[in-house]
């Protein structure tokens, strides 16, 4: 019974939020996602109390940011720094801003290290970190599928980690910013021409401002 109440609730919730229009909203995106990670949790719990507290924490933290009027500014100061350059700078469903670097921008082939062209675009972006202490940073590296695993996986985790130490050297605090590498798990495009290995190899940035709790 309580299963059911549970799964109602979540139902009522998930209908709420795809119904309505998508317009930022840190009050209402924090609350639905605050109330659907909580049914989640319970209902989990009733089986596996620790996969309930992780799926109820996972999908909470989908309304967990806030985009202030500085990810705004932040958003429209890297769009005319990266303008040309290739590099996409969105603000994602939860309201973290993403910058989408493809490799002909930020890393040579089996290589970690940053490119010419890179390094100002990091340099604008650091800046614009360092205007705005409150965000934290998530920095994950990517490859396409030439090559096994264990050269794809530390490969992209080495390129995220460089990213951060090119951001840190420019005077952004390194304890802002999570790495993470998939290797080459998860691509974009099709692995099987050129083109595409080149978009798979990338690197994703992700900013985000957490919401007041």
């Amino acid at each position: 019974m309580k299963r059911a109440v549970v799964a109602a609730s979540l139902s009522s919730m998930l209908l709420l939020a795809s119904c309505a229009s998508y317009e930022p909203s840190p009050a209402r995106d924090a609350g639905i996602g605050a109330a659907a990670g909580a049914a989640v949790g319970a209902m989990a719990h009733a089986s596996n109390r620790t996969h309930g507290a992780l799926a109820g924490a996972a999908i909470g933290a989908l309304g967990g940011y806030l985009w202030s009027s500085h990810m705004e500014k932040q958003k429209r100061d890297l769009e005319q720094a990266t303008k040309g350059t290739g590099v996409q700078v969105t603000q994602t469903p939860d309201n973290q801003l993403k910058l989408d670097v493809p490799s002909d921008v930020s890393f040579d082939v089996g290589r970690a290290d940053i490119k010419p062209d890179f390094a100002p675009i990091l340099d604008r972006f650091a800046q614009t970190l360092n205007d705005n202490k409150a965000t934290k940073v998530r920095i994950i590296g990517h490859t396409d599928s030439t090559g096994s695993d264990a050269i794809n996986d530390p490969l992209s985790v080495n390129r995220a980690s460089s990213t951060r130490g090119y951001l840190a050297s420019r005077g952004v605090d390194a304890s802002r910013i999570a790495i993470d590498g998939r290797g080459s798990r998860e691509p974009i495009a099709d692995n099987g021409t050129e083109a595409g290995r080149a978009k798979n190899r990338r690197v994703e940035i992700f900013v985000g401002e957490a919401a007041p709790g």
